[in-house]
């Protein structure tokens, strides 16, 4: 079962929902079904070294592990 993010277009109430494919889901504070799915977005595990690492990179994006002006889009 997946789980998904909304928003109610009644009341903007965002909310996550676990969602069978049989089922319709609905937001608890109004109990409405008028709702958009939202983009989620997915965390990853990481060492603070690695997050260091990313935002030294010139670019900015990639965080390439071979260091600074390693990246290809350079």
């Amino acid at each position: 079962m997946p789980i998904y993010e909304y928003v109610c277009k009644q009341c903007a109430n965002e909310f996550e929902a676990l969602v069978r494919s049989s089922t319709v889901p609905e937001c608890p504070s109004c109990h409405s079904t008028n709702l958009e799915k939202m983009l989620s977005v997915f965390a990853t595990a990481g060492s603070s070294a690695q997050a260091a690492q990313a935002e030294a990179s010139p670019c900015g994006s990639c965080g390439n592990f071979r260091g600074p002006g390693a990246c290809a889009m350079n």
